[in-house]
């Protein structure tokens, strides 16, 4: 059945979701603030600043009227990155008409409110407008997406139904997806999957091999866990799509952004010398903060976020945080799995 949905957000993984979704039949609208972005898009089909070499199918439309893009439908995907979540909210709450099924995309935690995505949404877009909230998460480049490469993500909602609707409207035969009612878990993986990919694009930029890369993310994974189940997730998601698999292709894949700007900083650069030639949005660093933040708030040991957080806040070298990390006290490694 097709639906009108709207997709907030033109950067690469909004502008492929948009693409799926107008490939499946359905009419998709993609929002961009920018004027010369959504004309690209009508006229030549095209989003080089994001998707670089790639044609979008000719049925997908875009705008830059937030309110022509919020009266197209029922159905809206939040796209934009984290730190302007709350901007888009305020704004799209304004403007809402109609109760609206959300699904968002996104992935990161606010630092200082320690907010995941969906409470700043639900915090921001009033409850009466809000037909339900989805989390689509999950080990998935958007570069690889539009190529129709094979890709699994997830839809979590504690409304089985609404995620298998969500399901139903992005699956088709290279984006499989599955459904999960662990809407903590799915996000909390999602969020710090990033931190341990900038840690593991350091140690790639220190030429550290497989075997340091190994131990980075499979203690990463263990971090995440702790602090996630601390906060009410299950741990088996963490074994899942937005755990382990998410885990896997942000720290080991060229598009990775978190990757890319870790190993910058591992040769050398600045931190803002490695987002300037990154060029896009990466969320890891803000999200390191929060993370940081959260360590101390739910008392969770986080021995690689902490020494991530050294070196982008105060100025370690990364070398020196990878070598303090193996001199810790030694300990038993399943002891943390008895949650």
């Amino acid at each position: 059945m097709m639906e009108k949905i709207t997709v907030l957000g033109a950067g690469s993984w909004g502008t492929a979701l948009a693409a799926v979704l107008a490939e499946n039949g359905h009419d998709s609208l993609l929002w961009t603030r920018r004027k010369e972005q959504s004309d690209e898009i009508n006229t030549h089909h095209t989003n080089r600043q994001y998707l670089p070499g790639t044609e979008l199918p000719s049925n997908l439309q875009a705008t830059h009227s937030l309110v022509e893009a919020t009266e197209h439908s029922s159905v809206i995907v939040i796209g934009v990155p984290t730190k302007a979540i709350r901007e888009v909210c305020k704004e799209l709450n304004s403007l809402l008409k109609k109760r609206v099924l959300l699904i968002h995309i996104s992935k990161g935690i606010e630092p200082d409110s320690l907010k995941r995505i969906s409470e700043i949404i639900r915090e921001e877009i009033s409850e009466e407008r809000i037909r339900d909230l989805v989390v689509l998460s999950g080990p998935s480049h958007a570069e690889e997406v539009v190529l129709k490469h094979p890709t699994t993500v997830t839809a979590a909602c504690e409304n089985l139904e609404m995620a298998e609707f969500v399901q139903d409207l992005f699956m088709n035969q290279y984006l499989r997806v599955y459904t999960n009612s662990d809407v903590i878990g799915v996000e909390i993986g999602g969020a710090l999957k990033n931190v341990i990919g900038l840690a593991a694009g350091i140690v790639d930029g220190l030429g550290y091999g497989d075997n340091a890369k190994a131990a980075l993310i499979t203690r990463g994974l263990a971090e995440i866990s702790r602090l996630g189940v601390k906060m009410g997730a299950q741990p088996l998601t963490f074994s899942g799509l937005t755990g382990l698999g998410d885990l896997i292709a942000t720290c080991t894949s060229v598009h990775s952004r978190n990757w890319k700007a870790g190993s910058l900083l591992g040769k050398g650069h600045s931190l803002e010398e490695a987002l300037e030639m990154v060029g896009m949005v990466v969320e890891g660093v803000r999200t390191t903060k929060a993370a940081q933040q959260l360590s101390l708030e739910y008392d969770v040991p986080m021995p690689i976020t902490q020494a991530l957080y050294k070196v982008l806040f105060e100025g370690q070298h990364p070398k020196d945080a990878v070598d303090k990390l193996m001199l810790r006290m030694k300990k038993q490694e399943m002891e943390e799995l008895f949650f």
